[in-house]
Formats: structure tokens, C-alpha cells, sequence
């Protein structure tokens, strides 16, 4: 709103400083102290009235060291970044923004699944809190959301250097913007595409359409019967990763920052046309303004972390935890970098595939064996070096330095191919 309003003092009144606005990274600049502020006095008034209240958490005892300490600390401490997100993106960004519109969805949908989940484990004494199959439900609903509008939207388009526009039917160009290079046959024209990012590869893009295409070329308008499930599997993975990770105090929180700033950086220079072409990497016009968003983002998950870093004063439940791995899903798809979550989320990665080698082992010796074993010690991983005697701030500092390392690695990924 901020935008609109100094837009209009700069273009009416030649407002002074009213044209640093139209400035991405001042707006982004502005998002991340703002959504930092917003956390803290937010994040101390929320935890004073949780205590008031008395929500606290329920911990199931699950043998390990300073498990009994954090019976009772307050929870559903996500409204907390929800907020820090969401005020400083609707007070900074621009709002007509297809992809400001989608994430801003995103957040609030997946928001509201795991305040349901907190309210039913904190308020109704219900530790299972909200079904299994209702969650997932929830997250195929967006997934639906994210996959339609990213394959139906004509305003979701990239940009593309075309050999010849007669190839390229009339119902996908929307806008040519550049004439012919000289000599070269070339046009720079924004077409609907199911094209994505592979990492580490030269001519790194990986068209959806592939999948089908090969079976007959009039396939190929069947391609979204691929492409929206396996944006489903995406949210739903990474969302579930995101919640088996919060575990320890700061751990969800941190590694989300981190992850956050990596997708910043992607985000603009898949916006800007200068570093995409220096880059030579895909341009995707209007994903630079998720540059605000993502500032918040990463500022709420630094401001949280001032009262969720060990011993935790607070936690974020399942209503921060959803709707962090639901943002960075979503975030990534737009920005066609779906690819390389395994990279930038390897420690979600690792987190749930401990889960699922630890139950599928077990279910397979009990079934052969009679007897039901462990890869182990205890599942996600993180408990595992719980278990092995390492203190939890250890645990979350050397995750977070895998994080890091993670996220240089990608953003290492737009020059070496």
C-alpha cells in the first residue's frame, strides 16, 4: 500500500524521497527491518498473553536430555512470523502481482491448517490435533491452487529467445518487446512454458511437457496431468519436511532463514533481465517483486528466532512449521527452481527421509524378522545425535552450517555448468 501511495505523491507532487519506492531492493530493504520489528514486539506481547492463558506445549516424553524443561512453554508462536510476513508484503510489495497474490495464499491456507492442528492439540487436549488425511487434504487444495494458476495463468510466463514467431502459436505470445537481433533471427518473446531449472547442467532447462510429448506432439496439451501432481508432491513434501524438522529449538527457524535469502537471490536475478542474460539464465518477468516478500520472510524468521533460539521461549507449532515449507515450495516453483529444492532444502531433505527409513525398516524386520529394528537411534535425525549425547544448540549450529554450505552450493549453480 505504501508503493501505491508514494507512487502517487512522486508522480503528483514530486514528492521528496516518494521515488525510492519504485526500487525493489529499497522496498526489500524496508520489508526485512520491518518484518524484524514486527516479530519482536509482536513476538514479547504473544508470549505474555500465551502464559496469561496458560497455552502451553504438551511434550510426549520421549527419554530425551531437557525434554521436561519445555513442558508448558508457549506455542502457536507461528502467528508471530505469519504477521511479521504478511503486513510488511501488503504495506510494500505490489499487490496486483500475480506471484505476490499466490505466495500471499500460500501463507494464509497453510497458515490456517496448522493453527487448526495447535488450536485442537492446545484448546480441545487433543494431541493428535487435526487428522493425517485433513492436513494433506489441505495441501493438495493448494497444490491445486499453485498448479493451475501456474499452468493456466497467462500472466505466469517467461521469457524466451524465439527463432522464428511463426513456430509459436498466437495464443502464447503475450508480449514482444524486443525486435530481431541483427543477423540472428532471434526475437526475445514471453510465452507460456512448463519449463524449469536443472542445476549443473549448461542448457539447464527441463520442460514438463518432455513427459508426454514423447508418447505423440498433440500430447503435449495434456502436459498440466503431470505437471499439477507433481507440484502437488512438491508442497506437500516440503511442507512435511519444514514440520518433522522443528524439532529443536531455532532449528526450523534458522534453516528457513537461510533458505529464504537463497531464494532471494534467485528470485532477483530471475527477475532482472541485466543478470538473467549475464547469468544466461531463464528470465521470468515480475518475480523480482517477490524479492519484498522474501525479505520479510527471512526478517520474520530472524526476529522469531530472538525468543525461538535455545531455551525457547516460545514455539512456533504447526501454524509456523506448515507455513514455512509450504512458502519455500510455492516460492520455488514460481521461480522454476523446484528442481534444486533438494539442494537449498537438503536438510528438510535428510529430516524426512530418516523418518521414512526409519519406519519402512522397522515395518520390514518386524513383518521378516518378528522383531521390529532401527536404522537409528531415534527418528527425525535430529534426535538421533540427541540420543547419541550431543546438546541440542550443537545440533542446531552444525545443521545450520550445512545450510549454509547448501545454500552457497546452489546459488553456486548459476555459473558452474
Amino acid at each position: 500500500m505504501f508503493y501505491y501511495l508514494f507512487k502517487w505523491l512522486h508522480e503528483s507532487f514530486n514528492f521528496p524521497g516518494a521515488g525510492m519506492f519504485q526500487y525493489i531492493s529499497f522496498r526489500a530493504a524496508f520489508a526485512l527491518i520491518a518484518s524484524l520489528f514486527i516479530s519482536m514486539i509482536i513476538g514479547k506481547s504473544l508470549i505474555g498473553f500465551l502464559r496469561r492463558k496458560q497455552v502451553g506445549e504438551t511434550v510426549r516424553d520421549l527419554g530425551l536430555d531437557g525434554q521436561k524443561s519445555k513442558q508448558g512453554t508457549p506455542t502457536m508462536g507461528g502467528l508471530i512470523i505469519l504477521a511479521a510476513i504478511l503486513v510488511p508484503t501488503l504495506l510494500l510489495a505490489k499487490l496486483d502481482n500475480i506471484y505476490i497474490i499466490l505466495v500471499m495464499i500460500a501463507t494464509v491456507w497453510l497458515g490456517l491448517i496448522g493453527f487448526l492442528d495447535d488450536y485442537i492439540k492446545v484448546f480441545k487436549k487433543d494431541k493428535k490435533g487435526l487428522p493425517g488425511k485433513i492436513k494433506v487434504l489441505g495441501q493438495v487444495g493448494l497444490g491445486l491452487l499453485v498448479g493451475f494458476t501456474m499452468y493456466f495463468n497467462n500472466r505466469v510466463v517467461i521469457r524466451e529467445k524465439v527463432r522464428d514467431q511463426a513456430f509459436v502459436s498466437s495464443q502464447e505470445i503475450f508480449n514482444v518487446e524486443a525486435p530481431a537481433e541483427k543477423g540472428r533471427f532471434f526475437s526475445k518473446t514471453e510465452i507460456k512454458s512448463t519449463k524449469t531449472t536443472i542445476p549443473f547442467i549448461k542448457h539447464n532447462e527441463f520442460d514438463y511437457s518432455w513427459l508426454v510429448s514423447w508418447i505423440s506432439p498433440s500430447a503435449k496439451k495434456y502436459t498440466w496431468l503431470i505437471f499439477i501432481p507433481i507440484i502437488i508432491f512438491i508442497i506437500i513434501s516440503v511442507s512435511n519436511g519444514a514440520n518433522l524438522t522443528d524439532g529443536l529449538d531455532g532449528l526450523a527457524t534458522g534453516t528457513s532463514a537461510i533458505i529464504g535469502l537463497t531464494l532471494g537471490v534467485l528470485a532477483y536475478v530471475s527477475g532482472n533481465s541485466i543478470f538473467a542474460n549475464y547469468l544466461n539464465i531463464m528470465y521470468i518477468p515480475n518475480t523480482g517483486e517477490l524479492a519484498i516478500y522474501i525479505a520479510a520472510f527471512v526478517g520474520a524468521c530472524i526476529g522469531f528466532l530472538w525468543y525461538n533460539s535455545y531455551p525457547a521461549q516460545i514455539f512456533m507449532g504447526d501454524t509456523g512449521s506448515l507455513a514455512l515449507g509450504g512458502i519455500i515450495a510455492v516460492f520455488a516453483i514460481i521461480i522454476r527452481k523446484e528442481i534444486m529444492i533438494p539442494i537449498f532444502c537438503g536438510i528438510f531433505m535428510v529430516e524426512t527421509l530418516s523418518v521414512v527409513m526409519q519406519v519402512s525398516y522397522f515395518k520390514y524386520t518386524k513383518r521378516k524378522f518378528g522383531e521390529g529394528r532401527r536404522i537409528f537411534k531415534m527418528s527425525p535425525l535430529h534426535h538421533h545425535y540427541q540420543k547419541l549425547g550431543y546438546h541440542e544448540s550443537k545440533i542446531v549450529m552444525r545443521f545450520m552450517i550445512i545450510g549454509i554450505m547448501l545454500a552457497v552450493l546452489t546459488i553456486v549453480t548459476l555459473k558452474i555448468r
